[in-house]
């Protein structure tokens, strides 16, 4: 198979639009998944890729060789190992990446029980590593709010870890159009709360409502839950990272029912 080696090249171009430009991901419905555990999750989910590149020194790797001569996709090509080394987004690329299609966009679920609703977020590393820790903990509804961090772009696949192809991402959702399909308590953090989330009954479904970073929830969001709850913070810290807030929630969920048994 011939080396690409020229940056001038149009499939080069596509590709490098691609990582750099969160519009040109949106318009076109594609983005990139840079690894080889990435395509290796994407492969076992089903997917085929629209591309799959690999750069010459990874193509001399069996495992890579083998991953590239097996995994489904319309498109294979070599680049040369300088322009894998510009289209990828981590410091040291394991050399193959693919380009897959973002799921459109599907109607809301007429019933949701456990779930994450996520409002404004911004943050790819935070995003992605909820969505890791909603696959761990059982969950397979995630809502987020318009101006919310496009949640296939590649910073957030990556951290999402394969997260992704387990779950059923839904954006630019009003929570309010939720409410009535919701067949769970609504549960948000909130500092001031009175009950601690390990106060909380958190056994049975919840769809638990978070904010943004700095901000956190808008007032028509808060309005929307029947119960607040906060996290004990007995250090000096005044605030928890969301995504760590989020995985604790989740996982005094999970310690209560899995005592239910």
């Amino acid at each position: 198979m011939r080396v690409i080696r020229s940056r001038d090249n149009a499939q080069v171009k596509r590709l490098m639009r691609l990582a750099t430009s969160s519009r040109e991901r949106r318009a076109s419905a594609l983005t990139i998944l840079d690894g080889a555990h990435l395509v290796e999750a994407y492969c076992r989910s089903g997917g085929t890729a629209e591309v799959l590149v690999a750069g010459a020194s990874a193509f001399a790797n069996p495992q890579v060789r083998t991953l590239f001569d097996q995994a489904p996709t319309r498109t294979r090509l070599l680049f040369a190992d300088d322009l894998i080394a510009r289209i990828s987004q981590v410091v040291t690329s394991s050399g193959i990446l693919a380009v897959v299609r973002t799921p459109a966009a599907r109607p809301l679920p007429e019933a949701i029980d456990n779930c994450l609703m996520i409002e404004g977020i911004q943050d790819p590393g935070n995003l992605g590593s909820i969505l890791r820790s909603a696959v761990a903990s059982g969950i397979c509804q995630v809502f987020l709010s318009p101006g919310s961090v496009f949640a296939w772009a590649p910073k957030v696949v990556r951290a999402g870890q394969g997260a992704h192809f387990c779950l059923s991402i839904h954006e630019n959702v009003a929570f309010v159009d939720l409410q009535r399909r919701v067949r769970a308590r609504i549960i948000a953090t909130e500092p001031r709360a009175q009950a601690s989330v390990f106060e909380a009954d958190l056994r049975g479904p919840v769809a638990w409502l978070f904010g943004n970073e700095g901000a956190g929830l808008s007032a028509q969001a808060a309005a929307l839950a029947a119960e607040r709850v906060r996290i004990p913070m007995p250090g000096q810290a005044e605030s928890l990272n969301i995504a760590a807030a989020v995985a604790i929630c989740l996982f005094e969920q999970v310690r209560q029912n899995l005592g239910k048994r």
